[in-house]
């Protein structure tokens, strides 16, 4: 009788035991499930250029660079693209605007959905900007309609990357584009102008930069591969405001794309002055965000701005790859990443260098 409890005994301590192993495993488990959950590595797509997105009302609306159409992602999780939903908002029927549509950008002004980007008929040297509308709340319902082109000069010289954004009130437009038609060297500089209503200019385009320094001006790869004529390029502006809200940036793109010496320039301003005038507007001499050898990233730009959804922290929007030489006309190796951005004493943005793949980074504070 003895024997026969001591052996139920034993075996009741081993089930135990066996138990307790089991949740100490299933605690462990979790623990690393929960961790998984809270962190990301770049890229937060495998392929994708020029990346924008916009937060708004609990969600992310993420649009980047295609061919023949514009296509929208909606998620709470910036760092989860891959699962989020996407839906086409725009199949152009026009041939003059049906290729290469460039930079996209959706904003929403005065209750109304927005999407901002370029296209041409086929021929590179005749993009223009154009403007979608959607009435909707939720710019996954509803219908975008093409409210029309926007017309930045009166020659209708060639323009790209229009980034929108309302200061003091007023509604700005930034934008890439060309001071005359193209003969033999291609020159690519950024404009402002202050609009009428989200598809109209209310003022003469001024000029804010142009490549003009050497660092502006790579455009032959270190392999030697090159386009088939010189372009210096200052393309993909994009608003900012310094923590403390007195200064003004726009960021800007520098160098061809193609090559691994694409950059990201700054031009400051302050919050006091007028925007509209070319004085008003510092260049950095040095690019301020550029490749990373070392962390295999290369051609890092297209700058986007995020908050986290509790609005605590800003993060980087940008696009980059990890082949140093690209040839011009080769698949486009780009993929969108983000990092979070630190500051200075004085309010500036600290954008650090491109953080490398392996690096595995916390999710912007409050995702669920």
């Amino acid at each position: 009788m003895n024997t026969v409890l001591k052996n139920r005994t034993c075996i009741y301590i081993f089930l135990i035991l066996i138990f307790c192993a089991c949740q100490k495993t299933n605690q462990k488990s979790k623990t690393y499930v929960t961790s998984q959950e809270k962190t990301f590595t770049n890229p937060i797509l495998p392929v994708g250029a020029e990346p924008w997105a916009i937060f708004h009302n609990g969600f992310y609306y993420y649009m980047q660079g295609m061919v023949d159409k514009l296509v929208l992602w909606k998620t709470a999780d910036i760092t989860d693209l891959r699962h989020a939903p996407k839906k086409v908002i725009w199949l152009p029927n026009d041939p003059k605007n049906s290729h290469n549509l460039w930079g996209p950008e959706i904003h929403f002004i005065n209750g109304k959905w927005y999407v901002y980007y370029a296209a041409d008929d086929g021929n590179m040297d005749n993009h223009q900007i154009y403007v979608l509308e959607n009435p909707s709340k939720d710019p996954f319902q509803g219908k975008f309609i093409l409210k029309g082109r926007v017309s930045t000069d009166k020659e209708n010289n060639w323009a790209i990357h229009p980034d929108l954004f309302i200061f003091k009130g007023s509604l700005f437009m930034t934008w890439s584009g060309w001071q005359s038609r193209r003969v033999s060297v291609e020159h690519q500089c950024i404009y402002i102008a202050k609009m009428k209503n989200p598809w109209t200019l209310a003022s003469k385009r001024v000029l804010l930069s142009k490549p003009e320094l050497e660092w502006e001006r790579q455009w032959i790869n270190p392999d030697g591969s090159k386009t088939s004529h010189t372009i210096y390029v200052n393309e993909a502006p994009q608003f900012f405001q310094s923590r403390t809200k007195d200064k003004i940036y726009i960021f800007y793109s520098a160098s061809g794309n193609w090559t691994p010496f694409y950059c990201e320039g700054q031009l400051t301003a302050d919050a006091n002055s007028d925007l509209l005038n070319p004085a008003s507007w510092k260049k950095s001499q040095r690019p301020i965000f550029k490749q990373s050898p070392g962390n295999n990233i290369f051609a890092p730009g297209n700058f986007c701005f995020l908050p986290s959804p509790d609005g605590k922290e800003y993060f980087l929007l940008y696009h980059a790859r990890r082949i140093e030489n690209e040839p011009p006309g080769a698949l486009d190796s780009r993929s969108p990443r983000l990092q979070k951005i630190q500051w200075n004493k004085d309010g500036s943005p600290i954008f650090g260098e491109p953080v490398s793949e392996s690096v595995i980074l916390s999710k912007p504070s409050g995702t669920k």
